[in-house]
């Protein structure tokens, strides 16, 4: 017997919830975190934060389109219309449903996980992936730095996971939403005391800790892979507490792109299809990482 999970709302109702919900917590989560790097940045930024968002805001915008246009439904709406269906492992399963709810957060914040580790180890993946790595600089546009085909991928993937598992909405619903929030804390340029960043990459990725894995040493670009929760890294052993040279010497961005061509549009759309510098060629080898004078 299928156990209906989707509290009487259609998938019309859901829809509407996701759409509102989400573009709240969008617009929320840009607004207090860009007011916090303007009050405590961590470090000043080699390119005017205007053309940043000018150009990293086109490619979000872009991207956002194109994942709607193919897709036309979200993870949500997936998981609601699963929610009458006999197939999904959590049909599967006698659960609690807080149990279930819990389980489905985490298991869908390791598929990012697992999709994040294979665009760095995978190469047609990584072309798509390394237009967000090359982004010279950090900061909470660098969210917004993603290619519409890896938007669609993991998009792909999303929507593969919650028809595969069939878990609770509501479930779906907070993991959307706490990932648009953590799509601009992760990136953020701020400083905060260093008991609290200790203390809070404990449960969620920090911005301290995701700084490690935008540096332009390779292997340390392949450590720190984790979305929300940073007990993924811990558990497969690619977490990295500081890099190499240090918060103070590390240098953000790719070799061979860290100039203010790499943002613009027309850049970012073909860097895919571009030949690669050879720096720049292989994410998982280990560099020796240089300082910019």
């Amino acid at each position: 017997m299928v156990r209906s999970r989707s509290f009487l709302f259609s998938e019309m109702q859901w829809a509407q919830l996701e759409a509102r919900t989400f573009w709240l917590v969008m617009a929320a989560s840009f607004l207090v975190v860009a007011i916090w790097e303007s009050l405590r940045p961590h470090r000043e930024l080699s390119i005017p934060g205007e053309r940043r968002w000018s150009c990293h805001g086109l490619l979000l915008i872009l991207s956002s389109v194109t994942s709607v246009g193919i897709y036309r439904v979200g993870p949500v709406v997936v998981a609601a219309s699963m929610a009458h269906s006999r197939f999904g492992l959590f049909h599967q399963i006698a659960l609690p449903y807080a149990v279930q709810f819990v389980l489905a957060i985490l298991l869908l914040d390791f598929v990012r996980y697992a999709v994040h580790c294979a665009e760095h180890h995978v190469p047609i993946l990584w072309r798509m992936h390394q237009v967000h790595h090359s982004d010279p600089d950090f900061d909470l546009s660098t969210g917004a730095r993603v290619h519409p085909i890896e938007t669609v991928l993991v998009q792909g993937a999303t929507l593969g996971a919650v028809a595969l598992l069939a878990p609770p909405v509501a479930a779906v619903l907070v993991v959307e939403l706490v990932t648009c929030f953590q799509v601009f804390f992760a990136h953020a340029n701020v400083s905060m005391p260093v008991g609290l960043e200790k203390f809070l990459r404990r449960v969620v990725v920090t911005p301290q800790m995701h700084r490690v894995h935008h540096s332009e040493d390779a292997a340390e670009q392949a450590r720190n892979l984790s979305d929300i929760f940073p007990w993924w890294d811990h558990l497969f052993r690619t977490y990295l507490a500081a890099p190499s040279k240090g918060d103070a010497g590390v240098v953000m961005g790719m070799r061979g792109f860290q100039n203010t061509g790499s943002l613009d549009l027309g850049f970012m759309l073909l860097q895919p299809f571009r030949r690669e510098p050879q720096s720049a060629a292989d994410p998982v080898v280990s560099q020796e990482s240089s300082v910019r004078s």
